[in-house]
């Protein structure tokens, strides 16, 4: 530890690193389940979507606090008897592990979605969020500031 800095980490560049760092927990919900289970399971998580799947466990969307918003209360929803399968986004949008955090920031931009299922043989890893990616970007430009720093200060090892 330098100037009570910790050590440097690697630079974080695809959703593996990403990944590695956060953890590969998928928190899900059943598309039959009412959209109170789900609120509970997403505040119980401390996520802001959960993975829906169906009865044999294979994944059919995606519910997200912006879908409650919209589908729930604007629509004046019960939402102890409306079930997450008519609320939830149906279209399921995905990265794989290899790509990049540029790639997957420019597709949620483009797909406009805050959350993205991580694949590997289209088995779905992880979730990635729009601030786990900001994180990361933030974590790889103060790397790079610090190795700067200690390079100009002659203490780069190499």
């Amino acid at each position: 530890i330098m100037d009570g800095q910790p050590p440097l980490r690697s630079k974080m560049n695809t959703m593996h690193d990403v990944l590695e760092r956060k953890g590969y927990e998928v928190y899900a919900t059943n598309q039959g389940a009412s959209v109170d289970e789900a609120v509970v399971e997403m505040c119980r998580a401390r996520v802001g979507a959960l993975l829906v799947r169906d009865d044999a466990g294979r994944p059919t969307g995606i519910i997200s606090e912006r879908d409650l918003l919209i589908r729930v209360l604007l629509s004046h929803r019960d939402p102890a008897t409306t079930i997450v399968a008519q609320v939830m986004t149906h279209r399921l949008v995905s990265v794989d592990m290899d790509r990049t955090i540029a790639g997957a920031m420019a597709v949620m931009t483009r797909e406009r979605c805050r959350h993205l299922p991580v694949v590997v043989d289209d088995e779905i890893v992880g979730i990635v969020s729009i601030g786990d990616l900001a994180l990361a970007i933030s974590e790889n430009q103060e790397f790079e500031l610090r190795t700067l720093h200690e390079y100009v200060e002659g203490q780069y090892p190499g």
